[in-house]
């Protein structure tokens, strides 16, 4: 009789090493955290949007006023919205730079912002003419990435939703002259980094 129930315990005792076998093989779930990070190139558009469908079909007449919006976004493409940033015409350079940064932080694709410079080229300029203009303006037909060109070269370049103007010098009749073109070229967004005064002198009856 007491040899019974040792077999028993002894039964128990193979059980227990087959549960924690089977505990060993559980992964960690590491998908979460990959799929967090993955949005911040730009993505993060995409993820409010799947809702939005299901929240449009109990409400019909939100899709009367979609097309009412329609006509109103030409009109913001013919008058984009200025910002000034004030800057010197030694810092406008920098301040063009962070601005960029932002507008990137914020979710702005590159291929949206083309910067332009008044005086100096950007550096990034004078590295990629290096190579030939060929190769230098087969980047900005690409339209993939942030574009870098002198204010002088605003009327070959394609316009973008934002566009960032640094006065890195004089605003002479030239600058006068190109400054509305850069702001042709802007769909959505102009911003201008130098001295408020002379650039509303110049933008400011135009905007």
């Amino acid at each position: 009789m007491p040899e019974e129930p040792q077999i028993h315990e002894s039964a128990q005792g193979p059980r227990v090493t087959q549960a924690t076998g089977r505990t060993a093989p559980t992964p960690r779930p590491v998908p979460g955290p990959r799929s967090a990070a993955t949005p911040r190139p730009g993505r993060p558009g995409p993820g409010p949007v799947r809702p939005a469908p299901p929240a449009q079909r109990p409400q019909p007449t939100s899709t009367a006023a979609a097309p009412a919006a329609r006509p109103a976004r030409p009109e913001n493409r013919s008058a984009p919205q200025l910002q000034l940033i004030p800057a010197s015409a030694g810092g406008a350079l920098d301040a063009a730079d962070e601005a960029v940064d932002l507008l990137l932080d914020s979710g702005r694709a590159p291929g949206d912002i083309l910067v332009l410079t008044t005086g100096e080229v950007h550096p990034w300029t004078a590295h990629e003419i290096s190579f030939g203009e060929a190769a230098y303006w087969a980047q900005h037909d690409a339209g993939d990435d942030v574009f870098f060109a002198h204010l002088a070269a605003a009327g070959r370049a394609a316009s973008r939703p934002v566009v960032v103007v640094a006065v890195n010098g004089d605003i002479d009749d030239a600058t006068a002259r190109a400054l509305p073109v850069a702001r042709d070229r802007a769909g959505a967004l102009l911003i201008v980094c130098g001295d408020p005064q002379k650039i509303n002198s110049v933008l400011g009856a135009g905007v």
